[in-house]
């Protein structure tokens, strides 16, 4: 199988799994009667799930170059934090189907941004007419899964 297929479906997973995520956590989060509560706990698992991936992989001894990181990369984990929090709050409320809406919407207006300028050192890729368009087409798609 091509690399790129490779890296299609496990994102492609990733995908199925962020509304999982939402639904998953925000349910918790009404459970526990703690949207915050429930943030702490879905970065617990993650953290011991990584922590155990990390370690089987071997991959442990890398975390000593994290104190020579710059430190804006630390940001992600603020990112993460953010989205879990909002999403566990916001899903309950608003459903999880818009909650997803709205996060993918700002994925791709914030990947198009990454990519067109190279930020964070990803690989270049300006934005054309017809990505733009794309993205828009995508946009629209989207949208149209949430109406009625």
């Amino acid at each position: 199988m091509p690399a790129t297929t490779t890296y299609a479906l496990i994102m492609l997973a990733a995908g199925i799994g962020i509304p999982v995520l939402a639904a998953l956590n925000a349910a918790l989060g009404q459970y526990i009667a703690s949207p915050l509560a429930a943030g702490v706990v879905v970065f617990v698992v993650g953290l011991v799930i990584s922590g155990a991936v990390v370690l089987a992989t071997g991959e442990a001894s890398h975390l000593a170059k994290l104190p020579l990181a710059p430190k804006h990369l630390l940001l992600a984990g603020a990112f993460m934090a953010f989205y879990a929090i909002t999403i566990t709050f916001v899903a309950p409320k608003f459903g999880v189907g818009n909650a997803v809406f709205f996060v993918l919407l700002g994925q791709l207006i914030s990947a198009a941004a990454i990519d067109h300028f190279g930020l964070f050192g990803a690989q270049l890729s300006p934005i054309s007419l017809t990505r733009a368009a794309g993205i828009g087409v995508m946009a629209v798609g989207v949208w149209l899964t949430q109406m009625a």
